[in-house]
């Protein structure tokens, strides 16, 4: 089972290194990393050649923004799966991609997702914030339940089903998408409860009020448009956040 993984990049030299080493690094054979990389003004090419594996592929060339980037790399994806390490992020282990592998041998399968934590830009080691998923309902989806985008790995074919990334959106194209395809949903999915990915703290959407405000427009926008909810999706989906700051109790 190939599994594509995309990577985009622009302006990122101080991270992307080791979002690229922590794919290089998976144990699960069958593997194509696309970098999709928008000619960035800084160090950006230079890090990215120098954490260069043999299953990655370069592509470098001007884009429209993250979505358009990823709906690149999506349409020059060969893999059965396609999922995503975005560029300030990296894997868990070395065995993520082989977790996900294993819970797609069910051919009934069309959507794999897992636990993400958030870290410390200054320490990656320093969990900030816990995103434990939990397995999908349609009840869930509409009282503002998401995947965390990042861990959410889909067979080929429903990009082929239902497209890409709708690029109208600037921030929120993600859970456009993520609406759009459980709103649709053929196959089942699978809740992997681990965390299989770390994502540096200080996202786009998160950045400062104004982008808060723009992310809960377009994340309004996504929920009118593909009709799952109402208003109570939204306060849902953004209350549910604050749980996300309670540290875990060690096991």
């Amino acid at each position: 089972m190939k599994i594509s993984v995309i990577t985009a990049v622009y302006n990122s030299q101080e991270t992307v290194g080791e979002a690229i080493e922590s794919v290089g690094r998976q144990t699960h054979p069958e593997l194509e990393h696309l970098i999709i990389e928008g000619k960035s003004k800084d160090g950006s090419l230079a890090a990215i050649e120098r954490a260069s594996h043999d299953r990655m592929f370069l592509v470098s060339e001007r884009d429209k923004g993250i979505y358009d980037a990823l709906n690149k790399g999506v349409a020059q994806a060969s893999g059965d799966i396609v999922g995503f390490v975005h560029s300030d992020d990296f894997l868990a282990h070395d065995n993520v991609l082989t977790r996900i592998a294993a819970a797609f041998e069910d051919p009934q399968v069309e959507a794999v997702f897992s636990n993400l934590d958030y870290v410390s830009q200054a320490d990656t080691t320093k969990v900030v914030r816990h995103w434990a998923t939990g397995p999908y309902s349609a009840a869930k989806l509409k009282r503002g339940w998401m995947p965390a985008h990042p861990t959410l790995y889909l067979r080929r074919s429903v990009y082929e089903r239902l497209g890409g990334f709708d690029t109208s959106f600037r921030i929120a194209a993600d859970y456009d998408f993520i609406l759009r395809y459980f709103s649709q949903a053929t196959g089942g999915s699978v809740y992997v409860p681990e965390v299989l990915y770390k994502m540096r703290l200080g996202g786009v959407s998160n950045r400062n009020l104004a982008r808060i405000r723009e992310k809960m427009g377009e994340d309004w926008r996504a929920i009118r448009r593909n009709k799952v909810g109402g208003v109570m999706t939204l306060a849902n989906k953004n209350l549910s956040k604050l749980g996300q700051f309670v540290e875990r109790q060690k096991s």
